[in-house]
């Protein structure tokens, strides 16, 4: 099996409704093309692309380690896309399928799922397992990320 090559998506702009094309991996804070505006940053990786697009980001990074058959995954992922459209521009969530990615699983000692891994320039800075309702989510994350400069 080749190591695969991260990928973009197209994320249409909360502020204006522009398409953007968003990719796995870039520097700084995707914005939108035509009015600036952070967009929310989502992508899936894999065991062979997980370092390029989680640890070398510049933006701190929500992983997500969940499992398609999981319930209580299922319950957590709307609520945390909808968190990286509201704080965008300050983490970058990636969803790992914990079923398809073991490195992944083993690297942060999954042993349970949902399991969230929050990073900062690949260095874990908090961990969160099971699933939290949004409002839990929330208070959660803005505690534990890292503050901005700038």
């Amino acid at each position: 099996m080749t190591a695969s090559t991260p990928t973009s998506t197209t994320i249409v702009c909360s502020h204006c409704g522009a398409r953007n094309r968003v990719p796995a991996v870039a520097r700084g804070t995707p914005r939108c093309g035509r009015c600036s505006t952070p967009l929310r940053w989502v992508v899936d990786a894999n065991d062979a692309d997980f370092h390029a697009v989680v640890d070398e980001s510049s933006l701190p990074v929500l992983v997500d380690v969940w499992a398609p058959w999981c319930g209580p995954c299922r319950m957590v992922s709307p609520a945390l896309e909808k968190l990286a459209g509201e704080l965008a521009g300050n983490f970058k969530l990636v969803k790992v399928n914990a079923d398809d990615n073991p490195e992944v699983s083993r690297r942060f000692d999954v042993r349970s799922i949902p399991t969230l891994v929050l990073l900062d320039h690949g260095e874990v800075v908090d961990k969160q397992i099971g699933a939290l309702p949004e409002p839990r989510l929330r208070s959660w994350l803005e505690s534990v990320l890292p503050a901005r400069s700038g």
